[in-house]
């Protein structure tokens, strides 16, 4: 019960924590002159991904890097095919022409990089250099191109402000000493949330007789994962579709670039060690979806509710079969089988139709 309530509480304060820190930067940002767009591109992105970075951060210094690695993983597989299914199934989600053209390639060709960089069992502390710069370099580009696309960022800029109001208006003190302060307890709240986050889990996988490497791909992933669910879910409510679709790519790109680009280098020695389940399968899937992205985005430029659904049913599947692997059942042959021998050919049979038919259309 204890593990428990620590686990809610640091959940409670990750959360918490990400949001101020989103709240800070965001009228800190503004206040320097910095557009909404761009705001919206990188802080508040940034920002729904930073319990991830502290728990993995956390997770390092602790010595338990493959919950550092599990921990980014788990959450992009969970960002893509659980957030994004169940915003789809609420109401079918626009996916802008920008995000088709210049990040869902981005975020493709970041997660091939990530998979070539692991397969040795290691991301050495120049790896992480490399994705850490990747990360600025992006970010700088993204500034670069708002500048230059001055007119579309005009009439962009209305529409962003008013989806970053919430975030970053209210009754907050617009004062330098007061965007400070947000800053800086909200980074507090996110080093202790995570500390009682990894202590909770690394109990559970005891208890449970699982690896860290399951729970973090798991309950710690869609732990850290709640602000990207609060916002896209919230923003798919609210009829602000093609916002619900970038917030979850602009997050997994910052997990792969920046969060296991600060853990990389942080970690002591060689850098960060990856566990061979991790190798075998789960970077496999993560970097499976994130291709799934294309097609499915292309299609229409909307994600229907079907494909929805498609993308929630295989979280579901995903998460049974570590489940069953974790304990050994007898069930997980006959589970594999189904997968490989009916649902996945099914899938891609019925996805490329789909292609087929909106490319005539």
């Amino acid at each position: 019960m204890m593990n428990v309530l620590l686990f809610v509480a640091g959940l409670v304060a990750l959360v918490a924590g990400a949001n101020l820190l989103v709240r800070g930067a965001g009228k800190l940002a503004l206040s320097l002159g910095i557009s909404p767009l761009v705001v919206g591109l990188t802080v508040v992105a940034f920002g729904t991904s930073a319990p991830e970075v502290a728990v993995s951060v956390a997770s390092v210094l602790e010595g338990k890097t493959d919950m550092a690695v599990g921990n980014v993983v788990g959450s992009n597989i969970f960002n893509v095919l659980f957030i994004l299914g169940v915003s789809a199934l609420i109401v079918p989600l626009v996916v802008n022409r920008q995000l088709i053209r210049q990040e869902v390639p981005f975020m493709v060709g970041i997660s091939l990089l990530m998979v070539w960089l692991v397969h040795d069992g290691l991301l050495a502390q120049w790896e992480a250099g490399l994705l850490l710069a990747l990360m600025v370099g992006y970010t700088g580009f993204l500034v670069v191109q708002s500048r230059r696309e001055s007119a579309a960022v005009a009439a962009a800029d209305d529409e962003l402000a008013g989806e970053l109001e919430p975030l970053v208006q209210g009754a907050w003190d617009a004062r330098l000493p007061a965007q400070l302060a947000l800053i800086a307890v909200g980074l507090a709240l996110l080093v202790v949330g995570s500390d009682w986050l990894v202590t909770a889990a690394v109990a559970f996988a005891k208890a449970l007789g699982v690896s860290d490497v399951v729970i973090a791909l798991t309950i710690v992933a869609a732990g850290t994962s709640m602000p990207e669910v609060a916002t896209s879910i919230t923003a798919a409510i609210k009829g602000e579709r093609d916002m619900a679709v970038g917030n979850v790519v602009g997050s997994n790109i910052f997990n792969i670039l920046g969060c296991l680009g600060i853990s990389g280098l942080v970690a002591s020695g060689a850098g960060l060690t990856v566990a061979p389940s991790l190798l075998a399968l789960d970077v496999w899937v993560m970097l499976a979806v994130a291709v799934a992205c294309l097609p499915m985005f292309a299609t229409g430029g909307e994600i229907a509710r079907w494909e929805g659904g498609v993308f929630a049913g295989y979280y579901v599947a995903y998460v049974s079969y570590l489940i069953l692997a974790a304990q050994q059942h007898e069930a997980l042959q006959t589970f594999s089988y189904v997968m490989w021998a009916f649902v996945l050919p099914l899938t891609v049979i019925t996805l490329a139709v789909s292609v087929v038919k909106s490319r005539r259309g």
